[in-house]
């Protein structure tokens, strides 16, 4: 971690993230067109479930990046027995909490779908398909912080085997529960729970198996440290759990317009996402090399680190802009064959693919601020492009410029997180220039 060239070890680290991203999301876009096949209803109700994944995984990544950003750091320090009681409380914190959110939401389900954006015709749809992600909630938490906990000690490529398991099950269990069972949309839903639990267990494996740097333990468990892993993981939360209520507002808006408005916008958020996850895999790289080199306190290959992880980034996703640009409406038409969703996701996906050109550098700065302590700064950035700017944006341009305004609001919400971005890169690298003055 200090000596290896940082481009080598930014990539060798960013290659199996990328991969486990990319099989986790290639699931999730043939899921979506699996589903499309049983119409705009049950298309919808994939996107408005979508949004209770998201929280699922906020509570994962919370527990997981505030977990692994203590574990680099310790690791850069040499106090290996200290990193496996973080990962222990943050292991087993993670699997309670997944469970009583699952509990909690057991009992309300009806409510619940309503308040995620489903409409009356895509609300009994989104039922089947959440009651399995339910019973799969403590088994997705605990996936998604071991795979971060695997990520931040520099094993990313048995955070990639456990995450790539679970996803081709789930896409080999799709078709044959749904069509060949004719289990509909359950078929969809069963697939998930069994595919999310297998994939737990071939994570803990790894740690059982001593595959790892960290142990998992109930004797290891330190209560007392679990302010500290929530504190470090809250930009995780605010990031994903904004996430998730910019779905369900995303959602309930885009009702207003039908169950075509609703597929459209769904299809365009999984796709967006698709194409960021191969930029996102590179920044997951970079912090456990910005992590362990600032409790080594070298921070000079931190800083070409971040330099070459947002011009890599960068390059990916002009790449992958440049095609959704040219091909909107045939990436639309895969997953939904109609003519009104292709319409209004066409659009959208053509906004929303120019305006991820600012992303990379603002995923950097803000995973660069989270690995290395700077919690406030960090719960700042993420709050601001998923929620504080995105919200208001999407209320008030619906208001004044209908549909057309729905499709507007989450592009120019990336595009304004671009200069706090840069104002808080400046100031971080302007205290690490202070810390190595002798």
């Amino acid at each position: 971690m200090t000596k290896t060239p940082v481009s080598k070890l930014v990539i060798s680290l960013s290659v199996p993230t990328i991969i486990s991203m990319l099989v986790t999301n290639i699931y999730n876009l043939v899921d979506t067109a699996f589903v499309g096949q049983l119409g705009n209803a049950a298309s919808g109700a994939v996107g408005v479930v979508f949004g209770f994944m998201a929280v699922l995984q906020a509570v994962g990544f919370m527990f997981g990046n505030g977990s692994g950003s203590l574990i680099s750091r310790l690791l850069g320090a040499r106090q290996n027995g200290e990193a496996s009681q973080v990962a222990s409380t943050g292991f087993f914190a993670s699997f309670v909490f997944g469970a009583a959110v699952a509990v909690g939401c057991a009992f309300v389900l009806e409510p619940l779908v309503m308040l995620l954006g489903s409409t009356k015709t895509i609300a009994p749809y989104a039922q089947t398909y959440i009651s399995y992600i339910l019973v799969a909630a403590p088994f997705i938490t605990a996936s998604f912080t071991m795979n971060n906990i695997l990520r931040y000690e520099g094993k990313a490529t048995l955070g990639m085997v456990g995450l790539t398991v679970g996803a081709v099950l789930n896409i080999a269990g799709d078709p044959l529960l749904m069509f060949g069972l004719n289990m509909g949309i359950a078929g969809a839903g069963l697939s998930t729970c069994i595919s999310q639990i297998i994939g737990f267990f071939v994570l803990l494996a790894m740690f059982l198996l001593n595959k790892t740097q960290c142990r998992l333990s109930v004797r290891l468990i330190k209560p007392q440290g679990l302010p500290d892993i929530i504190g470090n993981g809250l930009p995780s939360l605010l990031r994903q759990g904004l996430n998730s209520l910019s779905t369900v507002v995303l959602n309930n808006c885009a009702a207003v317009y039908g169950d075509a408005a609703v597929a459209a916008m769904s299809i365009v958020s999984r796709v967006i996402f698709f194409t960021f996850s191969f930029a996102l895999g590179i920044g997951q790289g970079f912090q456990p090399v910005c992590g362990f080199n600032y409790g080594a306190k070298q921070f000079g290959r931190l800083k070409s680190a971040f330099r070459f992880s947002v011009l890599l980034a960068e390059i990916v996703v002009v790449v992958m802009s440049a095609v959704l640009v040219l091909f909107p409406g045939e990436i639309i038409r895969i997953f939904r064959d109609d003519s009104t969703v292709v319409a209004i996701g066409t659009r959208a996906l053509i906004l929303q693919a120019i305006a991820q050109l600012f992303l990379p550098f603002c995923m950097v700065t803000e995973m660069a601020l989270q690995s290395t302590g700077k919690k406030l700064g960090a719960s700042l950035l993420s709050t601001l492009r998923n929620g504080l700017f995105f919200i208001p944006l999407l209320f008030l341009l619906s208001n004044l410029r209908g549909l057309s305004g729905i499709q507007e609001a989450q592009p120019l919400a990336v595009t304004l997180a671009l200069i706090p971005s840069i104002l808080l890169a400046n100031r971080f690298f302007r205290g690490l220039l202070k810390q190595s003055s002798p």
